[in-house]
């Protein structure tokens, strides 16, 4: 890891677009991020051990902007999985959110079944990451457990940044895992004991309601803090859950593969049947996607010169006018790619139904450009050399006439 962290571009950007929320519910104090169509059911993300709810900005800036709505949270000081369900569920209705979908990495992922088997009527849909189904591994290898809430704050976060893989990484999972120290920072002694104590007080998932079709498996196949065996469980537990397997990405894919994590998100949420609202999106059209320049130009035919310009910030039945996120400066350092949509992806199903490749529409398109092109310069290189020989050729009688006739005097 690096000795000095500067924060990307695009997380300063986003910092400076979208709006922090801080509010008590009782004695807890929730910090989150809520952005996107308020029309449309939204889906949470709950952070691992070492998370915050900024971890998660980058699925917020890409999924927002094509009509879905996104809250992403810190899990609050909470010390006992029975006070996780009364605190979560106070934290909904004060935001007035009653059905949600749960997007859950690691501790995340656990809490998120917990309140999918106590509240099965509020959550419609999981999407589970590098999770577990119990704590009674976390518990056996942590003897130390009684004591962590008088652990000093050093001592705590040393643990858990030993829980993250340590080595050489490519650029990508180096970023993400930089990032993700410089969030562990920023937390309080009491923060971490409270979620190492989540992560080791004896609890398990039981039977939930919820169809496994409405689960979605994200692991990553490298590593993670997560052993395999407790990922195999998860599987196991719910067979006909759709699988998204992820080849690389490291502990936290949604930073070190937020395009791929994005259009798995995506692609669940179509499935559940969540539509997005693009036409609640500022500057983006109702198809959820920027228009073609062709496009622009019979609008601009059509629009009336006298009709004057909309605002949509003006516009109260916009629910999503205030929070606008205005497309990303171009020295963005973001390596995802918000334009990518699922209206815009092809789909190979390789062996199983719940095992697919996704190809950009584009990609043919870029076949044929390639093919055009390489056309052309053929075509100009023979021309080319066609003329060169033809000047060869006029050279050669100007020097047969200069023998036959001698100089001109």
């Amino acid at each position: 890891m690096k000795g000095v962290y500067s924060a990307p571009g695009d997380y300063i950007y986003f910092k400076s677009q979208v709006p922090l929320h801080k509010i008590p519910i009782g004695t807890k104090q929730w910090r989150y991020y809520d952005f996107g169509p308020k029309a449309v059911p939204p889906l949470i993300c709950l952070p691992g051990t070492a998370g915050t709810a900024d971890v998660c900005y980058k699925q917020i800036m890409s999924l927002s902007m094509k009509g879905y709505r996104v809250i992403s949270v810190d899990i609050p000081r909470v010390w006992n999985h029975h006070e996780w369900i009364l605190a979560f569920e106070k934290f909904l209705d004060a935001i007035d959110v009653h059905h949600i979908h749960i997007y859950g990495t690691s501790l995340g992922g656990f809490l998120a079944q917990l309140f999918a088997q106590h509240r099965p009527r509020r959550v419609r849909s999981l999407i589970l990451s590098n999770t577990f189904l119990d704590t009674r591994s976390f518990s056996a290898a942590m003897p130390w457990a009684p004591v962590i809430s008088w652990t000093p704050s050093f001592l705590l976060k040393r643990y858990v940044l030993t829980g993250i893989h340590d080595g050489p990484h490519e650029p990508f999972i180096a970023d993400s895992v930089d990032f993700v120290v410089s969030q562990v920072e920023t937390l309080s002694r009491e923060d971490l004991a409270s979620r190492l104590t989540l992560t080791t007080d004896a609890a398990s998932v039981g039977p939930l309601l919820l169809t496994d079709s409405f689960i979605t498996i994200m692991d990553t196949n490298d590593y993670s803090g997560i052993p395999q065996q407790l990922k195999d469980e998860v599987g196991e537990r719910y067979p006909d859950a759709r699988r998204a397997q992820l080849k690389s990405g490291g502990d936290f894919p949604f930073l070190s593969r937020p395009d791929e994590v994005n259009l798995h998100l995506q692609l669940h949420l179509r499935r559940v049947g969540v539509e997005p609202r693009p036409d609640l999106v500022p500057g983006v059209s109702k198809g959820g996607g920027g228009s073609s320049s062709e496009e622009n130009e019979k609008k601009d035919e059509k629009k009336d010169p006298e009709d004057p310009p909309k605002d949509d910030r003006g516009n109260p039945d916009n629910p999503f006018a205030e929070t606008q996120l205005p497309p990303a400066p171009e020295g963005s350092e973001s390596h995802s790619s918000d334009d990518q949509l699922v209206s815009n992806a092809k789909f190979c199903y390789v062996g199983n139904e719940d095992m697919m490749v996704s190809l950009p529409s584009g990609f043919l398109n870029n076949q044929h450009a390639i093919a055009t092109e390489f056309v052309m310069r053929l075509s100009w290189e023979i021309f080319a050399l066609h003329l060169h020989s033809y000047h060869v050729v006029l050279l050669y009688i100007s020097l047969n006439c200069n023998r036959k006739l001698g100089p001109l005097v």
